[in-house]
């Protein structure tokens, strides 16, 4: 019986799942926005919202845990120096998930999950 287990297994064993959730909130972090599964949405809401809670605090040790949750400077510091301030007064529901249909060849219900107010960082000229 699965009585008060939290999180979906998604038909993978922990480690795959770690690393799709790592590589689905890497990518979200870089784009804003992404589209996969509704179920893969639905396990990777909670994982990116406490990274953005840990953006919020904005100490040593939130970076040095965030750091063990995503493996990559830049996106930590994009993260830390341009989402999770734009959420200090938001307290909770970071993302949004917009259900868009199903998937032609398999019938996947597909979904957008997205920043709630997310404003795009300015491209700097090279």
């Amino acid at each position: 019986m699965r009585h008060r287990k939290k999180g979906a297994k998604l038909g993978r064993s922990v480690s795959h799942r770690k690393a799709l959730l790592r590589n689905l909130s890497k990518e979200l972090i870089k784009n804003g926005k992404i589209k996969t599964t509704h179920p893969k949405a639905k396990a990777l809401r909670p994982y990116i919202e406490k990274l953005i809670t840990l953006g919020r605090k904005d100490t040593v040790h939130a970076r040095r845990q965030a750091y063990k949750k995503l493996g990559d400077r830049k996106l930590i510091q994009i993260l830390f120096d341009h989402i999770a301030p734009q959420y200090i007064d938001r307290n909770g529901g970071y993302t949004r998930i917009i259900k868009l249909g199903y998937r032609e060849n398999d019938s996947a219900p597909l979904s957008y999950i997205e920043f709630v107010d997310y404003e795009y960082p300015e491209e700097e000229e090279a």
